[in-house]
């Protein structure tokens, strides 16, 4: 669906409150979604505010992500339960003509992981950021997920789904191979689903450098599931861009990460089980480089993104490694 995203916003801008809109800015964009930064101009003064869109089909109940109605609802409950989040403004509706799509706040920040560890900016804050994150994780797995169409799933349903794509590439890594083997044996005791952000990470978390984590981004991929894959997934070493000793994010330890967590009401989880996903976490993502450079290879995609992604497969393998030889 063709759209000229400005005049569609001039149009939507009474509804918002305004009486126009300037300084329209694609910020990034996927294969199947755009992020649009605007600022609404009238008479309450300019706000900024942030529009995402799904520019081509979708169907949900095939997708593994949600629709953007489904995100606008996981973000207002998100948000009833404390949890910071770019607060939604509007649910567009097919009159306003620019397709699936919501708006919300523009919030200030840095999402940049690999600012967030290294910047002199951030100093302050990074000490904090691990306790934090593992209090924002208690309240979203406290959020209720009554009539929010959400998919589940667990260690075994998410291990079948990734060595069914992983035999279907024909690659043959031994690193990948063992750990399939091993996870399988060593699948948790299930517990009580609650309602997962699924791709909780540094990354998806907009830094303030004087307050920390001012919102949590990017709720496509939530879920119910077991809350410490929640808590794994931030500690998978790719999302530590370049900081390895600080298991948690690039950030922080483990320890801050799990007394946060028990400390804003969740149930307490034991660190082994942490690291079971995050060794889980790692594999995925290792199956989804390897499955980008081969869409690369075999001449479906020409972004040279696809096969710079492809590579990192190596730090999921270290990340493995390290933690298998630890024995999780």
């Amino acid at each position: 669906m063709e759209v000229d995203i400005a005049q569609a916003l001039a149009r939507l801008a009474p509804t918002l409150g305004g009486t126009g809109v300037e300084a329209v800015q694609r910020l990034s964009g996927g294969a199947s979604m755009e992020t649009w930064a605007f600022t609404l101009t009238g008479d309450v003064g300019p706000r900024e505010m942030i529009l995402r869109r799904r520019p081509g089909p979708f169907d949900e109940e095939t997708s593994r992500s949600t629709s953007l109605a489904t995100e606008a609802a996981l973000i207002q409950a998100a948000a009833k339960v404390g949890a910071p989040v770019a607060p939604l403004i509007r649910l567009c509706e097919p009159e306003d003509g620019i397709g699936e799509a919501h708006i919300t706040a523009r919030i200030g920040g840095e999402a940049l992981g690999r600012k967030i560890v290294t910047d002199p900016r951030f100093e302050k804050v990074r000490p904090g950021l691990a306790r934090q994150c593992g209090q924002i994780l208690a309240q979203i797995h406290s959020a209720s997920p009554k009539g929010i169409p959400l998919k589940r799933s667990d260690a075994a349903e998410e291990l079948d789904r990734y060595e069914q794509v992983y035999r279907q590439s024909g690659a043959q890594r031994p690193i990948l191979e063992l750990a399939f083997q091993h996870l399988k044996k060593h699948t948790p005791t299930p517990v009580a689903d609650v309602l997962l952000h699924g791709d909780f990470r540094n990354g998806n978390l907009m830094i303030s450098p004087d307050t920390g984590v001012a919102a949590v981004l990017d709720w496509e991929l939530s879920h119910l599931g077991d809350p410490a894959e929640d808590l794994g997934w931030l500690c998978v070493n790719s999302w530590r861009f370049g900081r390895s000793d600080k298991p948690v994010g690039g950030f922080g330890d483990y320890a801050d990460l799990l007394a946060g967590y028990a400390q804003a009401g969740g149930v307490p989880v034991d660190l082994s089980r942490v690291r079971y996903w995050q060794a889980l976490g790692s594999l995925k993502w290792g199956v989804m480089c390897l499955m980008m450079y081969s869409s690369y290879a075999a001449g479906a995609e020409s972004s040279v993104e696809r096969p710079m992604i492809g590579r990192r497969v190596s730090e999921t393998e270290i990340d493995l490694a390290n933690l298998l030889e630890a024995g999780l």
